[in-house]
Formats: C-alpha cells, sequence, structure tokens
C-alpha cells in the first residue's frame, strides 16, 4: 500500500486539508506511527492498548473484507458496540469506497431498522467479526474532499432521523484546530466517553488523534470512575458533555484530585458559566517541581451541530464579555460566516433574538433521501438553518437562547426554556432543571419544568412553584414542577424535553 509523502506534519492537514476519511488513519500512522493511539476500557474495566500503527493495519484489513461485500458509494450501516473498533470500522468503509452510517447501540432495535431502511444499505456490520479474513494489498478509495463522506443521523427528537450527508471536508477539515493544540508535552492524555456514532464523540476522537495525543477511551461513562482515572493516570484533559460535568460534581469532582488537568473541554449543550468556573478551579495551568499546581485549567467549549459537521466554533469560557444568562459564544473560525436572522432572513438587531444561521465548509451537503427536509434546512445561497435561538450582541458575540422548537408561547410572549432553567437552578437545593411548555386554554402554553435536587434536599413541588414566582415575570415563571430522580437523555445526554411532557399529562 502506498501513502502520499504530502503529510508531513500538522500543519498539512491544517492549511491545506487534503486528508479525507478514506486515507486518514494511514495517514496518521505515517505521522504517529508506534506511539500511543488509544487506550479502550470496557464496561468490565479491562482495557486494551493500541498504537497508530497496529490502528492502521486494522483499519487496513478490515477495508480489505468490507470491499468484498460492499459496492463502492453504497451505504453501510455500522450498529456495532460503542467504542474503538466502531470508530476504526467507519474509517474501513471510507477506504474501501462506502458511505459509513454509524449507529448509537442505545438506539432501539426499531430505530436501526429505520436507519437501515432509510440509507439504502448494501451492509450492516453488527460485530467486526463478521468480517471474513481477506489477504493481499489494499487499495484504497481516492474521493475528493468535497465529496459526501459518512451519514451522520440526527437524534430523531423531532421526527424520525434523518440522514446528513457530510463531506469530507467538514469531518476531516474540522479536526485542523487540532494543530493549534496548546498542550503537547510527553505525558498529556486526554479522557473521552462519548458515542462515536454521535457526530461529537466522531470528531472528539479525530481531534487528538491528529494533535498525536493519546485517548483514554470508555465505552460507558461512568462519573466516578472518571474521576478515579484522572487521578491515578494524572490525565490532562476530559472532553465532554455539560450533564456529564453535572454528574462529576455529584459523584466528588470537588474533593478529588484534579489538577493534573490543564483544559477541560465541552460541548453539545449550553454550559453553565457557574459550572465551567468550578472546573476551572479544580484544575492547573501547570505543575512545578516544588511549587506544585499553579494557576487555574482553562475551559474550552464549541458550538457544534451534525449539520455542520461538529465544531465550528471554540471559545474559552468564561469569554471577556459576561455570559448572562444562556451561553456566550463567539463565532470565528476561518471559513465560516455567521449571521442571526427574522424568520424571513433579513439580520435583526444588536439586542434582539433570532435565528442562528451558518454558511462555511462543514455544512451538510442535504439530508440523505429528503429533498423537502434539505430544503427547509438549506436557503437557496447555502446558509443553513440551524434552528437555535440566539441573541445578538457586540463583538461578534451571540447568546444562546436554546432551539426554536423549544420555545414556548405563552399569552403572546416568548419564553426560553434555557432562561427559565437559569433561574429555577439558582435555587439551592436544585442540581438541574428541564423547562417545556404544555397546552393552556386561555394562553395558548404555559411553562412547566422538571427539577433533580440535591441530596437530602426538603423542597417541595409547590415551594418551588413559589420561589419562582416570585423571581420571575409572571409569564415565565412554571405553573407546575415537578420532582425527578433522573431526567429523559439522548446518547450525548442531552435532555430529551419531548419525553418529558407525558409527566405533565398523569
Amino acid at each position: 500500500m502506498t501513502i502520499p509523502r504530502s503529510f508531513l506534519g500538522r500543519a498539512d492537514l491544517a492549511l491545506r486539508r487534503s486528508a479525507t476519511l478514506a486515507d486518514l488513519m494511514m495517514r496518521l500512522a505515517e505521522m504517529h506511527g508506534e506511539k500511543l493511539f488509544v487506550t479502550e476500557e470496557d464496561e468490565t474495566g479491562l482495557s486494551r492498548r493500541i498504537t497508530f500503527q497496529q490502528a492502521s493495519e486494522q483499519v487496513a484489513a478490515w477495508t480489505r473484507a468490507i470491499r468484498t461485500l460492499s459496492e463502492p458509494g453504497r451505504p453501510v450501516v455500522i450498529a456495532t458496540a460503542n467504542g474503538i473498533d466502531q470508530f476504526m470500522l467507519c474509517l474501513a468503509v471510507s477506504a474501501a469506497g462506502g458511505l459509513p452510517a454509524p449507529v448509537n447501540p442505545q438506539m432501539s432495535e426499531a430505530e436501526v431498522a429505520h436507519v437501515i431502511a432509510d440509507s439504502g444499505a448494501s451492509l450492516v456490520i453488527r460485530t467486526p467479526d463478521e468480517l471474513p479474513v481477506v489477504e493481499g494489498s489494499t487499495v484504497l478509495a481516492t474521493p475528493s474532499p468535497k465529496d459526501v463522506a459518512a451519514l451522520f443521523y440526527t437524534s430523531g427528537t423531532t421526527g424520525k432521523p434523518k440522514g446528513a450527508e457530510l463531506t469530507h471536508q467538514a469531518l476531516v477539515g474540522q479536526v485542523s484546530v487540532a494543530a493549534m493544540w496548546p498542550f503537547t508535552l510527553r505525558h498529556d492524555e486526554l479522557v473521552l466517553a462519548l458515542p462515536v456514532a454521535h457526530i461529537m464523540g466522531f470528531v472528539a476522537l479525530m481531534g487528538p488523534a491528529v494533535a498525536g495525543i493519546p485517548i483514554y477511551f470508555m465505552q460507558r461513562f461512568s462519573p466516578r470512575r472518571t474521576l478515579q482515572i484522572i487521578e491515578h493516570r494524572r490525565c490532562s484533559a476530559f472532553i465532554g458533555v455539560p450533564a456529564m460535568y453535572r454528574t462529576l460534581l455529584e459523584a466528588g469532582a470537588a474533593e478529588a484530585d484534579l489538577s493534573s488537568i490543564r483544559v477541560w473541554i465541552s460541548g453539545a449543550d449550553v454550559m453553565p458559566a457557574d459550572l465551567a468556573l468550578k472546573f476551572k478551579s479544580f484544575g492547573a495551568s501547570a505543575t512545578l517541581p516544588g511549587l506544585g499546581p499553579i494557576g487555574e485549567a482553562a475551559f474550552m467549549e464549541g458550538y457544534g451541530m451534525v449539520e455542520v459537521g461538529g465544531n465550528v466554533a471554540t471559545k474559552l469560557s468564561p469569554p471577556m464579555l459576561p455570559i448572562g444568562l444562556g451561553d456566550s459564544l463567539g463565532l470565528s473560525m476561518p471559513g465560516w460566516k455567521f449571521k442571526v436572522a427574522d424568520r424571513s432572513g433579513r439580520g435583526v438587531l444588536p439586542g434582539q433574538v433570532g435565528e442562528l444561521r451558518l454558511k462555511g465548509p462543514g455544512v451538510l451537503k442535504g439530508y440523505w433521501g429528503d429533498a423537502q427536509a434539505s430544503s427547509e434546512a438549506l436557503t437557496e445561497d447555502g446558509w443553513l438553518r440551524t434552528g437555535d435561538l440566539v441573541r445578538s450582541g457586540p463583538f461578534g458575540m451571540v447568546m444562546f437562547q436554546g432551539r426554536a422548537k423549544a420555545v414556548i408561547k405563552s399569552g403572546g410572549y416568548s419564553v426560553y426554556p434555557v432562561e427559565v432553567e437559569a433561574d429555577i437552578e439558582e435555587h439551592p437545593d436544585v442540581l438541574e432543571a428541564a423547562v417545556v411548555g404544555i397546552p393552556d386554554a386561555k394562553l395558548g402554553e404555559v411553562p412547566v419544568a422538571a427539577v433533580r435536587l440535591r441530596p437530602k434536599a426538603k423542597v417541595t413541588p409547590q415551594e418551588l412553584v413559589v420561589w419562582a414566582g416570585v423571581r420571575m415575570a409572571q409569564y415565565k415563571a412554571p405553573r407546575r414542577i415537578l420532582i425527578v430522580e433522573e431526567l429523559p437523555r439522548t446518547g450525548t445526554r442531552k435532555i430529551q424535553r419531548d419525553r418529558l411532557l407525558p409527566l405533565f399529562s398523569e
């Protein structure tokens, strides 16, 4: 197998963006060789170590097998357990000329069947052990960076999952930011426990790999185990979603020794500012002989969604400007444009709320086999309607206000759940709140909330309703509050608001 010699270092991937999923692992092996790629821990606690060279050889072997089972250009559904094998199988399908469509193992059989039928998959891989051993040389596919590379299916919270067509440029090009990784010392190790079939987990694996940073991958997230790993292995970075940070705090993060962490990274949902500040204080900017840990860790956040191939913007948190209610984000990644628009597509005035629209190299080509959904998501001139509502601010900053479909219309007022949730979570007994709207004969909709309480909390639902009514405008204050043990979540721990509604009809 011949590997192009143009991949001379991180800068090549960052500036030229010539790599594709088809040759990514082979290129990484040329860069990093026998350096450790990943240590993977399964649900039983057993672990295995894989170097870049070993990963490249495994991808090549699976590529030969897949080429004998599937025609080039056809989707291949990868319905395996969560883990590094699922990631490498995606690369192997691409190298064989196919379109990988990974699915989250938490999906039901009916949901997986929908993906198989919708994609028209020519092959379904449920375990790599199914693949035959094929000897011989490995011939890599040679797609253009602008070709569709993979199908990532949406979570389906507002309907059946749709397959987002993401290009090689969208996926591999997005990780070029890894070339700017500021922490490249010998003992760096990043902890990761995200679903590979979700775009955030997929990109979170590619980024450190490009930078040559070893990954400690947990097939299943456990907050207590994560804290143990960081303490024992002295890991320098962690990537997770806000809900993971909440559970780490509940599991004793404040009492653990997390001083080895120099950067915390979050994405996929709004990160509360106070939570980010706490974790900054748990880590350290450096550890000096004789002095120990000094300074605070950095906290980086990214804005991203499946339709843009992962994160399109990052920031250090908290930003120079106050965060206020909601998440403040500066969108300034090279090649990307954004605007805050009203329904007609015109820009809104500073301080007003509108839909965030994006244009850039990572925007999806469309939804697989769904022209109507594609036209609804993309304007004729190439802008992606994200469905995220933001408040326009100065200096290219926007304030995240929630999903357009989650906005509650109550008596002519727009109620943004993220604002109400932030207020409720200021109560000393409340760990987390989730706000939805329910029908009301007079006002159209009214807000209600489900909350998780801190251990040994004694506050009652009615007391919380009264407390919220004093703090908030009448149209914002939840009419009912339920106390729950757990909130329904997606594979990346986002709250599934549609599954909260039945709780309020009982």
